[in-house]
């Protein structure tokens, strides 16, 4: 058993426990609101709405929501949309009416959205304009209200940098759909929601997971659950307290996102400096023209930023703290990053069923390419997958959990539920599926995802460590590892490169047989313009893969 090894780099300062408040998360806003409503709460293209006035707005938007489209307590709402200012006023306005959020990844289409609406029994969706094609043939069959933002609404026209075509229009006239309305109408109604009913243990939020295999399976959160991982992102930390904004780049349909962008800094009060899509040099002349304090992102935009060959030219001196999670962060990278800011870049570790951290690395020794050590009353174990024993330190095996933010299960699908977890010592594990081991400090490293692992004639070749490798070579920008069918090996390694400059595929694998392992060593480079990624950011391997199974 692990018990309390790593108290012994617990951040100073920082409580083993943290009070979770038992309420619904739409009050968490209604307080900030009502204690600073003239303090900036969104910074948007050159806009700013104050914590009043998106107080406001979600009041009103949850009156439209019970009163129009007849949402009720408990009822499931589609949020399809970009990164905006609409997103964070619908995502509260849903929970003021009681509701359940469902976020969904603006790349849905029109079978996965149909999936989601027979799934969760959704009646009513809240898209962006620019999504309507793909959900508003969805109204009659399923869904009977629409409620569209123009993201255009809430930016500055002078403002230097311009949202990208087609998101950066206005709303027309009349949309001419069935069972669509306007934003703006929907505010213009100026209805008032009844009083909170939705307590800490209702629902509130159902993102759905990824999922290798079949349809994504929907995990469901309380308002608890969602509460306890907003409350972690604010209580993780030493030094002295910052009211700093926070640069918000994670799409906020993603855990990691919604939380460490969205609740957290709404339940402490900070203001969210967004843009909605990813731009390095947007990103560096946000930090600089907000003094941003706080910035979480994920490995590859940390990699596309530090390639910048402009960077340096910016001031990024307000940050305080830079991290995030997705994919190990390469040795090399953080190494720019440190030169670039003085800071370490906290790596961190969670997932849907989870609903974001589990893992942190300590602030004042974190250590590269490695998930953290686990926070508040999280009890993480590894074990051997088939068997279930329990493994000690630096023993590789599969991840497991008990811990206050793991979700209530799987929506509808009780089988997949069962599965997600073992009991040990008489309390509910959730399987993570993630391979890795934890060292006599208590610090956790992934190996790789048990389904990601390649055989090559016998010998495990776990992707991240290669790709770890791969990034030192200073001509390559970004590499993904995968699996290609061998038919003396099995398997054989084969490595996806962005390069930066001219390089040379039997020159790049001289370079890895002197770095590695024979067996670890690419025996086939492609070369790419840029790696496939999610909305959210992290690279599809699985994607790649495919292609190497078909060549």
């Amino acid at each position: 058993m692990m018990e309390a090894r790593h108290h012994a780099v617990w951040p100073e300062g920082v409580p083993h426990r943290i009070a979770v408040p038992e309420r619904s998360l739409a009050e968490n806003l209604i307080l900030t609101a009502a204690e600073k409503p003239e303090a900036p709460a969104i910074h948007y293209y050159g806009s700013t709405i104050t914590y009043g006035e998106l107080a406001a707005q979600v009041a009103t938007l949850a009156g439209w929501l019970q009163q129009v489209a007849g949402v009720g307590k408990g009822d499931r709402v589609l949020l399809y949309m970009q990164n905006s200012p609409h997103y964070v006023a619908g995502y509260y306005a849903i929970l003021r009416a009681d509701a359940v959020v469902v976020p969904v990844n603006p790349m849905n289409r029109v079978a996965e959205l149909a999936h989601l609406v027979a799934d969760t029994g959704a009646r009513v969706a809240l898209a962006g304009q620019d999504l309507l094609p793909h959900v508003a043939p969805l109204v009659g069959e399923g869904l009977t209200h629409i409620l569209a933002a123009a993201y255009a609404e809430a930016t500055d026209p002078a403002f230097p940098f311009h949202l990208p075509a087609p998101l950066d229009q206005g709303p027309p006239d009349d949309y001419g759909l069935t069972g669509v309305t306007r934003w703006r109408d929907a505010l213009a109604a100026d209805l008032a929601p009844g009083p909170i009913a939705a307590g800490a243990d209702d629902l509130a939020v159902i993102p759905y997971s990824s999922g290798s295999t079949g349809h994504p399976k929907g995990c469901m959160h309380s308002h608890r659950t969602v509460m306890t991982t907003a409350a972690v992102s604010i209580e993780w930390k030493n030094g002295p307290p910052s009211d700093k904004p926070c640069l918000v780049t994670l799409p906020l349909f993603h855990v990691t996102g919604m939380q460490n962008s969205m609740n957290g800094p709404v339940m402490a009060g900070h203001a969210m400096v967004m843009m909605t899509r990813w731009d390095r040099r947007l990103a560096a002349e946000l930090i600089q023209r907000h003094k941003v304090g706080r910035w979480r992102s994920i490995t590859t935009m940390a990699i596309d930023f530090v390639n910048d060959p402009e960077i340096e030219g910016y001031d990024l001196s307000s940050l305080d703290a830079i991290g995030g999670g997705g994919a190990a962060m390469p040795a090399a990278i953080a190494e720019r990053l440190r030169d670039l800011t003085g800071l370490d870049y906290i790596e961190g570790y969670g997932m849907s069923e989870t609903m974001a951290a589990t893992h942190i690395n300590p602030p004042h020794r974190p250590r590269r390419q490695c998930l953290g050590i686990p926070v508040f009353e999280v009890d993480a174990r590894v074990i051997e997958p088939e068997t279930g024993r329990e493994l000690g330190p630096d023993e590789v095996g599969e991840i497991v959990m008990h811990a206050p933010q793991n979700f209530l299960g799987y929506w509808n699908n009780p089988e997949a539920t069962a599965a997600a977890f073992l009991q040990i010592e008489g309390k509910p594990f959730l399987r993570t599926g993630d391979i890795g081991r934890y060292d006599e400090e208590g610090y956790f490293y992934i190996t790789d995802r048990l389904k990601r692992m390649i055989n090559a004639s016998g010998f495990k070749v776990w992707p991240t460590e290669v790709e770890a490798m791969l990034h030192e070579h200073p001509q390559v920008a970004e590499v993904c590892i995968t699996a290609r069918p061998d038919p003396r090996r099995g398997e054989t390694v084969m490595a996806w490169v962005v390069p930066r400059g001219d390089l040379d595929e039997a020159d790049l694998v001289a370079w890895c047989r002197q770095k590695m392992a024979a067996y670890k060593v690419p025996h086939v480079v492609r070369f790419l313009d840029a790696l496939p990624r999610s909305p959210s950011g992290k690279v599809e391997w699985r994607k790649l893969q495919e292609r190497a199974a078909a060549e």
